[in-house]
């Protein structure tokens, strides 16, 4: 799939950089391996992701170096309730995605194209030394999803850990094999949405495909040492039935294992569902109630004022190791290994006992 057709693009723009994932296919056109759109573009066009173009017979990246904007956040805001918590996260992005979610909550950022021309100038290096002056102990790639910036996150992750800064993708795990092996080769967490457990509405509401991610999901856990939580967004009436959330959280079980924080988070209207009522907390209890049922140990209640569904309890001992009000951290339970005070077992996660 191809969008627009832009002949003021070239080679010299900010923000144009070559690319590799891409190959030519037949009429001339060529093929974008980054995802599973496979968008096939002929000269000037750009991909369903607006940021990927084909400039003088390459693919390029059009928003390298071009953040959306910034901002320091708990890395509990990303969510992630493991990864070393009460940190703080420098968090940007980029504009476009390669997802089209009807309910999308970051719109005016990832679908919009003046977005594009209002983006300032970040180099890498610039990032991560500014990452490090805010003592971020994190970046993250948020916002729209950062496997459309490929070569802009990695160069950023890599500037990153030369100065000691971690990184962490926000990502829909909308991504081919290659990509997704160099992508996160360089990330040290990731949270990915997982939007639904039904390929219908995938197809429906985000305009793509279920088993892609499922594929993202099993790659991470299994053949990298990225620290992984997910995250679904609740939809009232689409997403929300005890029988996809037990489908959903059993898969999460028997395919990623007991330990993989899993958070449920409240949908409100936004951009094109904005009709659809917002979730109502008791659908996250419910959620979190199936998924400490069928086995998961961490499950959460995220972006509403739940206390007992946004803690995090010690597996062994059923003791909080860590109270949460929102994103704000109360009780903190643990050793500086990650083992909980009260007896000992260990508690999953990256840890370093500085809150």
């Amino acid at each position: 799939m191809a969008i627009e057709f832009d002949s003021q693009l070239n080679l010299s723009h900010p923000g144009v950089v070559s690319t590799r994932f891409w190959h030519p296919v037949e009429s001339g056109k060529l093929q974008c391996d980054l995802c599973p759109r496979a968008c096939k573009l002929s000269e000037g066009q750009r991909g369903l992701c607006f940021v990927r173009a084909r400039i003088d017979d390459e693919i390029v990246l059009t928003s390298y170096g071009r953040s959306s904007g910034f901002a320091v956040d708990p890395i509990e805001k990303k969510p992630l309730n493991h990864f070393f918590p009460g940190s703080s996260v420098l968090s940007f992005g980029t504009a476009g995605c390669n997802l089209a979610c009807k309910f999308c909550q970051n719109w005016d950022i990832s679908k919009s194209r003046e977005m594009d021309t209002l983006m300032s100038l970040a180099t890498p290096e610039r990032i991560a030394g500014r990452a490090k002056s805010l003592a971020c102990k994190s970046v993250a790639y948020t916002y729209n999803d950062p496997v459309i910036f490929h070569e802009y996150a990695i160069d950023t992750a890599l500037a990153c850990k030369e100065v000691g800064v971690f990184s962490v993708a926000v990502s829909a795990g909308y991504v081919c094999q290659k990509p997704r092996e160099e992508f996160y080769s360089v990330m040290d967490a990731v949270n990915i949405d997982l939007k639904s457990f039904s390929e219908q509405f995938y197809y429906q509401i985000t305009g793509a495909h279920l088993q892609p991610v499922l594929d993202t999901l099993l790659y991470i856990k299994h053949e990298t040492d990225v620290w992984l939580e997910i995250t679904t967004l609740l939809i009232p009436g689409f997403n929300d039935s005890d029988r996809e959330l037990n489908e959903m959280t059993q898969w999460v079980f028997e395919k990623l294992g007991t330990d993989v924080p899993v958070h449920f988070t409240a949908f409100h209207p936004d951009y094109k569902m904005l009709s659809q009522s917002k979730t109502p907390p008791e659908t996250l209890t419910r959620a979190r109630d199936i998924a400490l049922t069928n086995g998961l140990v961490y499950a959460y209640c995220g972006n509403v004022h739940d206390s007992v569904g946004g803690s995090s309890y010690c597996a062994h001992c059923k003791k909080i190791v860590i109270e949460r009000d929102w994103y704000l951290l109360k009780q903190y339970n643990l050793t500086e290994s990650g083992g909980c005070q009260n007896c000992g077992a260990q508690f999953h996660g990256r840890f370093d006992g500085v809150i």
